[in-house]
């Protein structure tokens, strides 16, 4: 299968890509394997190609502002004894090109062909400009 999707996520109370690496950072402690995860209710269906290389992009401060790849997806079982999804991902976040994005619920399939390009890795450490002039700018598509 050479065939692959991603997904798309708000990161719900992140102010920054750094203030989302400090939260998985701080959470994936939990876990034997140390390895940060995003849990959901929902099952994707299209598991074979999301797996076959797919990442999750973030939407912080609506603006797609970086991803990571996805390993694997495991089952969980919360208190309340629902099935949910445990979207398994390798730390590494890289950072993205900025792309504006609408407030939507739960997560979406991303195309690749939709996706917005990495920032070249002498960029991923450039400083954040505030979300005003961050957004600004992703509107007139010079980030």
């Amino acid at each position: 299968m050479d065939k692959y999707v991603n997904l798309i996520k708000l990161s719900v109370g992140s102010e920054s890509v750094d203030s989302l690496i400090a939260w998985q950072d701080s959470y994936r402690q939990r876990f034997d394997d140390g390895l940060p995860r995003h849990v959901t209710r929902m099952w994707p269906k299209r598991e074979a190609e999301i797996l076959n290389g797919g990442s999750i992009y973030w939407v912080i401060k609506g603006v797609v502002q970086c991803r990571q790849r996805i390993l694997r997806l495991d089952e969980v079982r919360g208190e309340d004894g629902i099935r949910r999804c445990a979207i398994v991902l390798y730390p590494d976040v890289v950072r993205t090109q900025n792309a504006l994005k609408r407030p939507f619920q739960g997560w979406r399939y991303l195309q690749p062909e939709d996706t917005p390009a990495d920032l070249p890795k002498s960029r991923a450490q450039d400083d954040t400009l505030p979300d005003d002039l961050n957004r600004a700018l992703a509107e007139i598509g010079v980030l």
